[in-house]
């Protein structure tokens, strides 16, 4: 593709198929990642790829974990701060999420993007249930073939997550031009414990988030979803 072309094809795709990706196509897209700057060349991150049984496994780990945090947020107070005590089910991921909600514009953002997303699935705004599923959805990769995971060595400190960053989109452009999807996804940063049941995690690194790679499923509506992005106005600030 050319690279424009590429740019603006991406999506975050929530329906793969159960095409498997070969070995040769993976090390193709993380050696086009590899070409990414970072600040002064440290590249200081390390991905995790999952494929076959043991992206099953991991999948199937997750979403257990999701269920069962789930489950306790909805008991009594007393119970859910036991429950919460004593469960692994607790995340035990390296970088605290962003609970409740965001500041400001943000949070719109955040509930006009979540309310399209819901509308194309058919997701009526009171059915709890089928929100529930559709998140629990990112555990299982959308039936990704691939799961990839990022992490990177806080002693880069903030410039450790801007290279991710960008190391992240050449990878997921990288997969657009060879006809692949991928989802990024800060979810699959909640857990750090079963990745460390399958991969020899090198110390100091800290887990980021993950994101799904595979084949866009056919005739999925979910995988046409754009939402809104910044006008040029929004992105500027103005000269004084």
């Amino acid at each position: 593709m050319e690279f424009s072309t590429a740019l603006h094809s991406r999506r975050s795709i929530r329906a793969f198929s159960n095409e498997p990706v070969s070995q040769d196509i993976i090390k193709d897209i993380l050696t086009d990642a590899i070409e990414s700057p970072s600040s002064s060349n440290t590249q200081p991150y390390k991905v995790a790829v999952a494929t076959g049984d043991t992206c099953k496994q991991l999948g199937q780990e997750l979403l257990a974990r999701y269920y069962k945090i789930n489950k306790i947020q909805r008991q009594p107070l007393p119970l859910k701060l036991f429950n919460a005590a004593t469960s692994k089910a607790m995340p035990d991921g390296d970088f605290k999420p962003i609970l409740g909600k965001y500041p400001g514009i943000f949070q719109q953002r955040r509930m006009e993007t979540g309310k399209g997303l819901y509308e194309t699935l058919g997701i009526k705004r009171g059915d709890k249930q089928a929100r529930d599923d559709a998140m629990a959805r990112n555990f299982t990769f959308f039936d990704a073939p691939v799961a990839i995971f990022i992490f990177i060595h806080p002693g880069m400190k903030f410039t450790a997550l801007v290279d991710a960053g960008i190391m992240m989109q050449s990878l997921m452009l990288s997969a657009t031009d060879k006809g692949l999807g991928t989802c990024p996804q800060g979810a699959l940063g909640m857990w750090r414990s079963p990745l460390e049941k399958h991969f020899n995690i090198p110390d100091g690194y800290k887990l980021v988030c993950g994101l799904a790679l595979g084949y866009p499923k056919d005739d999925e509506k979910v995988n046409l979803y754009r939402p809104a992005k910044l006008t040029l106005d929004d992105l500027l600030i103005p000269v004084k």
